[in-house]
């Protein structure tokens, strides 16, 4: 087996016939003034042909879905191994993305939540228990009288499948009708269902009327719900007490496993779908899971209240050429009887909040003049925010539609209050925290927490937890060995630095245990405290010792110093660079 990388005649960019040797299993630094051709050789020469030749190795198929990869200029390249480049960009732009989720943190922390959580009512606080059926009956007799509510067994929840063999059994069982993807078939009509899609199947199980002669009927409806479906009931219900153009099909949630029996709060299911963001079943339904909102801003939109309106206070209407606005903030004055010359911050809070957020229900008379000819008509106002929201979300055109984002700013989403889930998912707890909470400690702070909840669990949940803690813990140790011990689990990955994203990378491939690969790396180092360099250093030499070659483009002395194997290039940058001016160790150099 070749011990080594053998590099000749390499003339990528400014490299000039560049010949060297590089040992593998090593780690090896590529140093020399910017500019001097150390990522050319690095990451243009040896991690490109190490890319190109993986390429080439895949069937004909494979390639049809990958860019053609160029050929760097370079005679020859012995001994390459597959190649993984660690280069200084942020991992993903993606608000969904954060350090938790990259590092796959979260995967391990959601399958926690799941197996050894505990959910609390977040209305009494206790923690919530399995209804009984006798308690499900209790509570579907105690809806309006003379009601005609429908049971439903929810046999399928966004799961992919045709189901056609599941759908045969419960004709064949005597049930007559189904709900699929809400809407109510006969189940000898019911249709094909695309298999690649995800899909809602509930088998109506009774329909009955609530009244003083049920019997044993509902009790055994309901039993018969929750043997088909694991657990879970649906009821759906008119109350028929009110007028028929107030009723409306309410919807209840039933469960023997997980339910509250003093405010009737029900979870489902615990099952790691709910902890994540990136999916319907979990995610916010306001925010849907980005955990902020983008909302017309009033202080964009007044910018300076010393103006009046006569003189553009208002900015984004002030901004059009049309008369129309114009006109409609006079009519409004006239209606309301205050002057537009009047300073913004002087006018009353009314009209302030008629302005910006509409007359509700009080009519106001509009009129205009096109140049043409004069109309008027009464309506109400919808307000100037409430305008650029609905233009904002109705408008085809990007233009339009990034001239109104100028007015908009994100504040965190009123329903989930940042923190991205359902309320079903933050109310399950494992040592009094959410596993938001969780996610708002820093790596620091998370880490110590999964160690002491070895402690604080009791026998059945760290039986069920201690291999999915090892996981988490081991991840958060390579964070902490990189120097990151300050981000949160919950920062964006998109607003990371470079060096940053370059470090979470490196700790992800330490934790992934790869051996024989070539890494490339560039200049990690940047953006590091000097006292965390030790850390960065050490973390390069376990990859190393896992049986890898790392080769790292850096300035900085001590990697020098502690590098296995150094290249030198130079002796200048630009034209006057890309030649090997000396290489070997530390030591070896510092004695030429």
């Amino acid at each position: 087996m070749i011990k080594k990388i053998v590099i000749k005649g390499a003339k990528e960019h400014n490299l000039k016939n560049v010949s060297v040797e590089i040992p593998k299993d090593q780690f090896v630094v590529i140093t020399g003034l910017s500019g001097s051709g150390k990522s050319s050789l690095a990451f243009d020469t040896i991690y490109a042909e190490g890319q190109r030749r993986y390429v080439e190795s895949l069937s004909a198929y494979a390639r049809q879905f990958l860019d053609k990869m160029k050929k760097p200029n370079v005679d020859l390249i012995e001994g390459l191994s597959p190649a993984i480049a660690i280069e200084q960009k942020n991992t993903s732009k993606n608000p969904r993305s954060t350090v938790a989720t990259v590092t796959e943190i979260y995967d391990y922390m959601r399958v926690l939540y799941a197996r050894a959580g505990i959910p609390y009512s977040p209305f009494t606080g206790k923690a919530i228990t399995s209804q009984t059926i006798t308690q499900i009956v209790d509570l579907i007799k105690n809806l309006p009288k003379k009601s005609t509510i429908y049971i439903y067994a929810p046999v399928v929840r966004g799961r992919k499948g045709e189901y056609k063999k599941d759908i045969l059994s419960y004709k064949r069982r005597g049930f007559r009708k189904i709900k699929i993807d809400n809407v109510l078939y006969d189940i000898e009509k019911s249709p094909n269902l695309d298999k690649k899609l995800k899909h809602d199947i509930s088998v109506l199980v009774d329909r009955i009327v609530l009244n003083s002669k049920l019997g044993n009927r509902l009790a055994e409806s309901v039993e018969t719900a929750v043997n088909l479906s694991n657990g879970l009931v649906f009821v759906e219900y008119e109350d028929e007490t009110l007028p028929q153009k107030f009723r409306k099909t309410e919807k209840l949630i039933y469960s023997t496993k997980f339910a509250c029996p003093e405010s009737g709060f029900t979870i489902e299911e615990i099952e790691p779908r709910l902890f994540s963001f990136n999916s319907p079943y979990g995610a916010c339904e306001e925010c849907e899971g980005i955990g902020i909102k983008l909302n017309v801003d009033p202080n964009l939109v007044i910018p300076d209240d010393k103006k009046s309106i006569a003189d553009g206070a208002i900015e984004p209407w002030s901004k059009s050429t049309t008369l129309y606005y114009a006109q409609t903030l006079s009519s409004i004055a006239k209606h309301y009887g205050f002057s537009l010359d009047e300073k913004w911050k002087k006018l009353p809070k009314k009209i302030k909040d008629v302005i910006l957020y509409g007359s509700d229900e009080e009519e106001i008379k509009f009129i205009y003049d096109d140049g043409y000819e004069k109309y008027s008509h009464r309506k109400t106002f919808e307000g100037v925010i409430n305008n650029l929201e609905r233009r904002f979300l109705e408008s085809d055109s990007e233009w339009k539609r990034e001239a109104i984002a100028e007015y908009q700013s994100d504040s965190a989403c009123e329903g989930c209050n940042g923190n991205r889930l359902k309320e079903e998912a933050l109310c399950v707890k494992i040592d009094n925290h959410n596993i938001s909470e969780v996610t708002k400690k820093s790596i620091l702070d998370a880490a110590q927490w999964f160690k002491d909840l070895e402690k604080n669990l009791d026998k059945r949940q760290f039986k069920i937890a201690e291999h999915v803690l090892k996981e988490i813990n081991e991840r958060l140790t390579f964070l902490l060995n990189v120097g990151l011990d300050y981000l949160t689990l919950a920062r964006e990955s998109g607003t990371l630095s470079g060096g940053e994203a370059q470090r979470i990378r490196l700790a992800s491939q330490i934790g992934s245990g790869l051996t024989g690969v070539l890494y490339v790396l560039d200049e990690p180092s940047i953006g590091l405290h000097q006292k965390d360099n030790v850390k960065l250093i050490n973390a390069l030499k376990r990859l190393r010792d896992l049986g890898n070659t790392v080769i790292v483009v850096e300035h900085d002395t001590e990697t020098m110093e502690n590098a296995d194997h150094i290249i030198d290039l130079g002796p200048e940058a630009g034209t006057n660079g890309g030649q090997v001016t000396a290489q070997g160790t530390y030591e070896e150099i510092k004695k030429k």
